[in-house]
C-alpha cells in the first residue's frame, strides 16, 4: 500500500514540477509552514512564533489553513465570536491568542489567498499558510519544513507503513528546515548526526527548536489561579487530543511525580461519555488535584462548556507553550523571515 501511495504522490509532484499542473504565485509575501509527516511536529506554535515576529514589525498578518475537522466548508474569516465547529481548533486558538490577527480557513488555498488579498482595511501585508506543504496549487515564497527530532522524515516511511504524506524528496522544496521538539542537552555530535541524516541541499538552512511551557492558565472563569507553588502532594490528570503528548508528560513530571494521562486521537471531539470518564478519573484522585490540557483541547472543551460538570470547570487548566531555538539560532531565524518578507514586499 505504501508503494502504491508513493507512486501516486510522485506522479502528482512530477506534474507540478514540470508545470503540467499549474501553481499560482501571488504579489505579496506567502510563508508556508508544514511537514512531510502527519501531525505532531509543532506547526501551530511555530506559526504563532512567526506571527509574533511579524506583528512586532507592525506588519498586518493573516493566516490561512484548511480548518481541519470543522463542520463548515468554503472560505470563512474568523471573528471573536467564531466557534471551533465553524473554523477548527487550531484557527480558533490562533484567533483567541491574537485578537488583531486575520484568521481565515478555506480548503481551496488559492481561493482563500485571493479573498484575503481583497481585504482593504487595512491591506494584508503577509500571509502564513498553516499546514500547506503538500498544497502545490499555491507557490509560496518561503517554505518552512518541520520535522520531529524523535522521528526525522529521513528515517520515516510513506503511509500506511510510516507517517509520511509524500516521499522524502519533497523536502527539497523547503528553504528552511526546523528540527522540532529537541532535547535541550544535545551535543555537537547530535547536531551533526541530524544534519547528516537529513541530506540537506546547499541552499537549505537548518534550525533546531524545543518546546517550553508557561504557567498553566484557567480554562474557565470558575477555576482559581494556578497555585504559586506545587509539591509532591499534588496530583495531575492530563487530558490530550494531540498526536504526541510525550513532551507535555515529561514536563508535567517535573512538577509532580503524580501524573495520570487520558489520551485521545489528534483533534478529538469530546463526547458525553468522554466527559463522564474524565470526571470519574478526576474524582478518584486524592486531594490537591488539577486537570491539565493543551490549548487545542481547551478550545474544544470551551466549545461544549454547557456539557461540562461544574467540578471540571473549577479544575481545568491549559498549558501554554512557546518555541525556543537552540544553539543561539533565534536571531538568524528571525533575520531569514524578516528579510524574505521585506524583500518580497518590495517586489
Amino acid at each position: 500500500m505504501s508503494i502504491i501511495f508513493g507512486i501516486g504522490t510522485k506522479l502528482r509532484n512530477t506534474f507540478y514540477n514540470r508545470q503540467w499542473l499549474k501553481s499560482k504565485s501571488y504579489p505579496l509575501p506567502v510563508i508556508c509552514v508544514g511537514n512531510l509527516a502527519v501531525g505532531g511536529t509543532g506547526k501551530t506554535p511555530h506559526t504563532e512564533y512567526i506571527i509574533n515576529l511579524l506583528q512586532a514589525e507592525n506588519l498586518y498578518v493573516a493566516t490561512l489553513s484548511r480548518g481541519y475537522k470543522r463542520h463548515t466548508k468554503g472560505y470563512i474569516k474568523a471573528t471573536s465570536l467564531s466557534t471551533v465547529q465553524e473554523i477548527g481548533d487550531e484557527p480558533w486558538q490562533l484567533k483567541h491568542n491574537h485578537a488583531k490577527l486575520t484568521v481565515a480557513v478555506d480548503e481551496d488555498r488559492c481561493h482563500g489567498i485571493e479573498q484575503l488579498m481583497e481585504e482593504q482595511h487595512p491591506s494584508i501585508e503577509a500571509i502564513i499558510l498553516d499546514d500547506a506543504f503538500q498544497h502545490r496549487s499555491v507557490r509560496a515564497g518561503l517554505y518552512i519544513l518541520l520535522t520531529d527530532y524523535h522521528r526525522l522524515y529521513s528515517q520515516d516511511m510513506l503511509m500506511p507503513a510510516g507517517r509520511l504524506r509524500e516521499s522524502k524528496q519533497g523536502a527539497e522544496r523547503a528553504h528552511i528546515v526546523v528540527v522540532t521538539k529537541c532535547p535541550t542537552n544535545l551535543t555537537e555530535a547530535d547536531y551533526d548526526s541530524v544534519r547528516t541524516s537529513l541530506h540537506l541541499l546547499p541552499h537549505q538552512q537548518l534550525f533546531f527548536s524545543t518546546i517550553t511551557y508557561d504557567e498553566p492558565q484557567p480554562v474557565f472563569k470558575q477555576a482559581k489561579p494556578w497555585p504559586d507553588s506545587i509539591n509532591d502532594s499534588y496530583h495531575l490528570l492530563a487530558i490530550t487530543g494531540i498526536a504526541h503528548p510525550e513532551s507535555m508528560m515529561d514536563y508535567l513530571h517535573t512538577i509532580t511525580p503524580h501524573v495520570e494521562l487520558i489520551s485521545y486521537p489528534d483533534h478529538h471531539d469530546f463526547t458525553h461519555k468522554d466527559l463522564q470518564q474524565i470526571l470519574q478519573r478526576f474524582t478518584n484522585l486524592p486531594d490537591n488535584k488539577m486537570i491539565i490540557t493543551t490549548q487545542k483541547d481547551a478550545a474544544r472543551l470551551q466549545s461544549i462548556a454547557p456539557q461540562l460538570d461544574i467540578i471540571l470547570k473549577r479544575n481545568i487548566y491549559t498549558l501554554p507553550i512557546r518555541i525556543q531555538f537552540l544553539r543561539d539560532q533565534q536571531d538568524a531565524f528571525n533575520r531569514n523571515i524578516l528579510a524574505y518578507v521585506k524583500q518580497d514586499a518590495r517586489r
